[in-house]
């Protein structure tokens, strides 16, 4: 499925007194890459939310395999499992500067409506957009 690259510089205050990436910022840099590639799809969260759609993480799973240091700039590659319904997952690859895999993730994500908070079907624009 369709595929995107991110890359982020680590910040000083993102890591701990030994210069590694304290694993907290690791959603950060998700949701970075996430927001990163529904723009490239040509879709705004701003505009979904102001539609009436949002999308809550449901689940989050993370696998540190090499610790990532102070002025690292990190490519994060994400990826579109599966066509989404109700729910939309997402892969990541985190790779470092020395193009080395450094962690795996995945999430999950519920589109729903903002009023009602209850889940709902993608919307059809974007499935259209991740088909075409």
């Amino acid at each position: 499925m369709k595929r995107h690259h991110t890359f982020v510089k680590v910040r000083y205050a993102e890591t701990d007194q030994m210069g590694v990436v304290h694993h907290g910022n690791y959603a950060e840099y998700l949701e970075i890459a996430r927001l990163d590639w529904l723009d490239q799809l040509g879709v705004s969260y701003k505009s979904l939310e102001k539609e009436g759609v949002m999308l809550p993480v449901y689940e989050l799973n993370t696998k540190f395999i090499k610790p990532a240091y102070f002025d690292d700039v990190l490519r994060i590659e994400t990826q579109l499992k599966e066509l989404p319904r109700v729910k939309i997952e997402f892969s990541y690859q985190v790779f470092n500067q020395q193009d080395e895999l450094i962690t795996t993730a995945y999430t999950i994500l519920v589109f729903m409506d903002s009023k009602t908070k209850k889940p709902i079907r993608c919307p059809e624009y974007i499935l259209d957009k991740i088909k075409s």
